[in-house]
């Protein structure tokens, strides 16, 4: 249930995006080169997120699929603005891979993605800051983890069997809050509707992947509740795969076995608790320098485009990114 403030946050993205897109968009492309000439000057914090979210190394060939940036798919519409963001600053005849949507599989071509799963030989999903209005999302939480609720809470569509057998597990304890909202939720595991400022009042909020990653996870780690998940087997731009167990949230068993023992450690640890949540916090803040996050993206796409053989490599942005 959208509150006023994210109506309004809506209205201003697309207002913002459409502006972009009836502008002359040759005045994006004559600020390519001193846009990437200010980006190969950044730390290397920027070079390693780069070369983590756009693993390719070996030069390549779009495949007959390939779109021209000019002709993107519009749909899903949030997908598209935020590719066009960075992609109208290049050339409008050069040719991406792209799969919008959740992502379940590593693309058998180059492809910018969304997500991708956690493995080794996922470097054909280039990863994107893709539909960020809903994942990077995330609210601050001004009350502090000693003041908020001694329980558990998880609300979330039914999409996943890992959701299932999660409220399966917890059905019976007495300290847990957790169903879904839909209509078409077993009665067994209906419950009403908690945004997230409410579900901000819980000292324990648990992340389960759905479809792919889950969309909560973000503004937990950015509260100050303690996140409780299985390791994530997908990742995005959040970097899921450079969490910690222990340190940026903690472990659940796979049939969630040990979540009344953490729970009941951490009520007696709470200092270990916020520790945790410290880490969390300041995870989070990686990706709140906007300057960065846009020197990232256009250097992701950059790096595509160059070993894609559509465009020649400067020789100092070129030696930024390889290192």
């Amino acid at each position: 249930m959208a509150t006023t403030a994210r109506t309004t946050a809506k209205v201003f993205y697309y207002a913002r995006n459409f502006a972009r897109d009836v502008v002359p968009q040759q005045l994006f492309r004559r600020q390519l080169a001193g846009r990437l000439a200010k980006a190969r000057l950044s730390d290397g914090s920027v070079r390693h997120r780069l070369n983590c979210y756009n693993k390719l190394q070996d030069a390549f060939t779009p495949s007959p699929n390939a779109v021209r940036l000019s002709n993107l798919p519009f749909y899903p519409t949030m997908y598209y603005y935020d590719l066009k963001e960075f992609a109208r600053y290049f050339d409008p005849a050069l040719l991406v891979d792209v799969e919008f949507g959740d992502v379940a599989d590593v693309p058998k071509v180059p492809s910018i993605v969304k997500d991708r799963p956690i493995r080794a030989d996922n470097g054909n999903a280039v990863i994107m800051k893709l539909d960020k209005f809903r994942h990077f999302h995330m609210p601050a939480d001004a009350t502090a983890f000693a003041d908020k609720l001694p329980a558990v809470v998880w609300r979330g569509d039914l999409n996943n069997p890992i959701r299932t057998r999660f409220l399966e597990a917890v059905r019976e304890l007495p300290f847990c809050d957790a169903g879904s909202h839909k209509q078409d939720t077993p009665a067994q595991y209906s419950r009403p509707y908690l945004g997230i400022s409410q579900q901000q009042r819980y000292r324990y909020i648990v992340s389960l992947e759905g479809n792919d990653v889950a969309t909560n996870l973000k503004w937990i780690m950015n509260s100050n509740s303690l996140c409780l998940m299985p390791p994530p087997t997908y990742e995005t731009w959040f970097a899921e795969r450079e969490l910690e167990a222990n340190v940026h949230y903690v472990p659940l068993e796979a049939d969630f076995s040990n979540l009344a023992e953490r729970v009941a450690y951490f009520e007696r640890h709470p200092t270990q608790a916020e520790r945790i949540i410290t880490a969390a916090n300041a995870y989070c803040r990686t990706f709140a320098h906007e300057q960065a996050e846009q020197a990232i993206s256009l250097l992701v796409l950059y790096k595509y485009f160059v070993l894609s053989g559509q465009m020649e490599p400067d020789a100092e942005v070129w030696r930024y990114i390889v290192g």
